[in-house]
This record gives C-alpha cells, structure tokens and sequence, in this order.
C-alpha cells in the first residue's frame, strides 16, 4: 500500500510538473523565434528588390519556419502527454502567423514562471528564517499555507498557459470541418492529377529508353550477324560473332536497366537497403548509404523510397559533378525519412521531368518532398512518407 502510495505521489508530481516546464520551455522557445522572425523580416527587405533571391530567401524561410512549428507542436505534445502530432499541412502564412501568435502565450509563460522563482525564494527565505528561530511555529505555518496556495495557483495558471498555446495551435495549424474537407479533396484531386502525370511521363521515359537505346543495339546487333552470315571468310565471321556476343551482354544489361526502372523486382525477395546497395555498386560516384528502420515499410513505401534514391543518384552522376553521395533512410515518429545529399555544383531545376515525377510519387502517398540545391552545391534531396 505504501509502495502504490508512493508511485501515485510521484505520478502527481510529473503529472502537475509537465505544464510548467513545458511552459518553461516555451518561452525559452520563443526567444528563438523573435531573433528568427526578425532576421526573416530584415533579410525579407534586404532583398525585397530583387525578385529571384527574394522568391528563394522566402522558400528557406518557410522551410526552417515548419521546422521550428513541428519543435513546437511535438513540445505541447509531450507536455500534454499525448501522442505525437500528425504531420503538418498549415500553408506558410498560417505557420509564420502562429509563431508571430506564440509571444502571447510565451510572455504569460514568463510571468508564470517569473512568479514561480519569486516564491521559491520566498519560501527559501522562510524556511530560513524558521530555521534560524526567528519565525515562530505559528507563522511558519500560516506563510507555509499560503505559500501551498500561491504554488496551486501558479500551477494553474501555467496550465491554463500551457492550454493557450495548445489552442493557438489548434486554431492556426490545424484545418477544422469543412475546411478540412475541402483541403483533403483537392489535395486528392491534385495527387491523382500527378500520378496519371507520372505514369504517362514513365511511360514516355520507358518508350524512349527502349527506341533509343535498347532498340538501337539490336538494330546494330541484327546487322553484325547478317555480315558474319555472309562473310567467306572464317576469321573474320568468327570476330563478328564475338562482337555480336560481346553486343547482346550490353543489350541484356541495358534491358535489365529498364525494367529495374520500372519496378525493382529484387524487393520481392530482400530488403531495401540490400536492393540500394547494388544500385551504389553499379553507380559511378561512389554512394554511402545509412539505412535504420527497424521496421519494414509496406511494399508502396518502399518502392518510392527505392525510386528517390535511384533518380538521386542519375541527377548527380549526369548534371552534378559529384564526387560523393550520401543516402540516409531512418524512421520517423510515424513514417520514414530518405535524405539524399551529394557534393556537386547544385542548381537543380525543382521543375525538371525527373525531380517532377519523384515529388508525384511522394505526394500520391501524402508525403512530404523537399529539394534544396543552391548555386554551388551542396544539394540535398528529402523526402518524408508516413507508414501508418
């Protein structure tokens, strides 16, 4: 009885304690995110003349801004002890309007706080002062009852704070009802547009492989042992059969290039980090790969991420100049993240065929595709898809 005495003691203490400190680290938060939103907005008039850096400066802006308001909402989360956040759809006006929104409640959460260290020196300076004999027993324990209703009332208010903030959140990240509603159709709407998109572009990749490449081998292929049919002479029929074999090896490899584009049929039968490594074998440039998901995704997830890493590694082998990519694949709270990075030259072009059909892919199941490649290089590719 004791022991369970104890633990529900305990259990109430963390319970009460959680409001505070996420409190606590809200305003610490919010410091942050006052220097962030002034930098945005001085370098935003900076570069306001000029329209292209002014269209990327406001892409890195929202960028880190997701970043900052996932941190704040995975806070509440665990202050609330509840599980973590769905992924996050506000558009950058609502993500920059809730952290703009957060000095209300970080400014509360400062007086909260504030308070809190006030009594706790107080009730230092009486324990003190009952120690040192100079506070009777009577009013030790009368200060010590109202010091006992001050902290209750703290603890109040720093949850009602702690509400606040998770209100805000509510109110400005997520959609509600109808709106939710008519977000959902028209991203499904816009994900199934891209993936007739995509399927028609892979299937003009596809066509255009084979008449290009495959097709012209065999062409080449045809013509070789129609001469060494023909030709009188033993040895030189002999060297164009070597030839001719030498012709249907390449064919063979550049036919079982195509159909790994279209489907990797090595996932069927291992994993996806095994089927990556053979990809890194084959590639020009060499790949380091760090793969760490426990468990393994469902066969569509995979063979997304299969796709990712693949077109990755062709854009930096063709256009990038690189000399080393790197690939990590890790779970996440409720998905699993790719990140493919390389050392070349950068500039790629977001609305390039390729890069185009990877973000469809990604979209279709409703994830998340991020490329960031400045003039110079380094470019990272991200892309982030939810398994449950």
């Amino acid at each position: 009885m004791a022991g369970h005495a104890v633990h529900g003691g305990v259990g109430a203490v963390v319970r009460w304690s959680r409001p505070l400190v996420g409190v606590a680290l809200g305003v610490l938060t919010a410091a942050a995110e006052v220097l962030f939103l002034l930098l945005a907005g001085l370098a935003a008039v900076a570069v306001a003349p000029v329209p292209a850096a002014r269209r990327r400066l406001g892409a890195t802006i929202l960028r880190y801004a997701r970043r900052v308001t996932e941190w704040e909402r995975h806070r509440l989360a665990v202050a609330a002890s509840d599980p973590p956040p769905p992924p996050l759809r506000a558009n950058g006006p609502r993500v920059l309007g809730y952290l703009a929104a957060r000095l209300l409640p970080a400014a509360l959460g400062l007086l909260t706080a504030g308070l809190f260290a006030v009594g706790v020196a107080l009730a230092a300076i009486v324990v003190g002062s009952f120690v040192a004999g100079t506070m009777s027993t009577a009013d030790f324990l009368l200060q010590g009852f109202i010091g006992a209703a001050l902290l209750l009332l703290n603890l109040q208010a720093a949850a009602s704070v702690a509400a606040l903030d998770r209100w805000l959140a509510r109110r400005l990240l997520e959609s509600h009802s109808r709106e939710a509603l008519q977000l959902r159709i028209t991203e499904l709407t816009v994900s199934r547009a891209g993936v007739l998109a995509a399927v028609d572009a892979e299937r003009q990749r596809i066509e255009r492989d084979l008449h290009d490449g495959l097709q012209q081998h065999l062409v080449a292929l045809g013509m070789l042992l129609g001469r060494a049919r023909r030709s009188r002479d033993p040895d030189r029929a002999r060297d164009l059969l070597v030839q001719a074999h030498e012709d249907t090896q390449r064919a063979i490899e550049e036919l079982r290039d195509v159909a790994w584009r279209v489907y990797p049929a090595a996932l069927e039968h291992t994993t996806l980090d095994e089927v990556l490594n053979m990809v890194a074998q084959r590639s020009a440039i060499p790949v380091k790969i760090s793969y760490d998901v426990p468990v393994r995704p469902a066969r569509p997830i995979e063979t997304v991420l299969y796709f990712v890493a693949c077109e990755a590694i062709t854009n930096s082998t063709k256009h990038a100049g690189a000399t080393m990519i790197t690939i990590g694949i890790e779970a996440r709270d409720a998905g699993v993240e790719i990140r493919v990075c390389d050392d070349g030259i950068g500039g790629a072009d977001p609305h390039g065929s390729g890069l185009q059909g990877l973000a469809r892919r990604v979209t279709a199941l409703d994830g998340r595709f991020e490329l960031h490649s400045p003039a110079g290089g380094p470019t990272t590719i991200r892309a982030e898809l939810p398994c449950a």
